[in-house]
């Protein structure tokens, strides 16, 4: 197979970015099957998700020289934490069809995993277009296991933040949702300055880090879902 042609570079790139974050999705969407959001708000807020990389990109290299890499990363990932927000937020997060706290925590994840499919799509292009098909299937693993779990979690903060303060009254929801923001910036951030060490003992431990990190959502996840109005009977 011809992996060279530009087409065949770009179609690869999109399956192996696009597939396993949509597996993903399906994955996350199960935690809300009792009462399913609209397929069609879903899919909005995943492609506002990807729509938000090319966004991201010129701003993250117009900030790379601001200070050195730690706080490049701080940077980058405040950049993508906000704009995965208001991918979420210009989409879903205003109307009516979030009517239940587990719905911010579901488009959310959502934003953050078309974010992480494109994100994954240009990553796997560079190997792809050289015709290094083991780089291709190593990259794709490790942004399948890690990097997208990364994004899911630090944008699944937000919505966890937004899930607990539902019934509460406005200066709290803000309160919470800053606080939520700030989580998922510095886990992006910790997230980045640890594996850009390239130790293998740092990288297994960062990945545990973030299986852990998963658990602790799908608890979050049992709780949020037995949140309701005070006055409800």
């Amino acid at each position: 197979m011809n992996f060279t042609l530009p087409s065949s570079v770009i179609f690869f790139s999109l399956v192996g970015g696009i597939i396993p974050a949509l597996i993903w999705l399906l994955f996350w969407l199960r935690e809300d099957r009792k009462s399913p959001e609209p397929r069609g708000l879903i899919m909005a807020t995943f492609i506002a998700g990807m729509i938000a990389v090319p966004l991201v990109i010129p701003l993250q290299e117009w900030v790379k020289n601001f200070g050195d890499q730690s706080f490049t990363f701080f940077l980058w990932a405040t950049i993508e934490e906000f704009f995965k927000f208001g991918a979420a937020w210009l989409v879903a997060l205003r109307r009516k069809e979030m009517n239940e706290p587990i719905d911010a925590i579901i488009y959310m994840m959502t934003a953050a995993l078309g974010f992480a499919a494109l994100e994954n799509t240009i990553f796997l292009f560079h190997p792809l277009q050289a015709g290094n098909i083991t780089e291709t299937l190593i990259t794709g693993n490790v942004r399948f296991i890690g990097a997208s779990l990364l994004h899911t979690i630090s944008s699944a903060a937000i919505g966890i933040s937004i899930g607990l303060s539902f019934y509460k009254d406005k200066m709290t929801e803000i309160t919470y949702v800053t606080g939520g923001i700030i989580t998922a910036i510095l886990l992006h951030t910790a997230f980045n300055i640890f594996i850009i060490r390239e130790s293998n003992g740092i990288t297994f431990a960062v990945f545990g880090f973030v299986w852990i990190a998963i658990v602790i959502l799908m608890l979050f996840f049992e709780k949020i879902k037995r949140i309701y109005p005070v006055n409800k009977i």
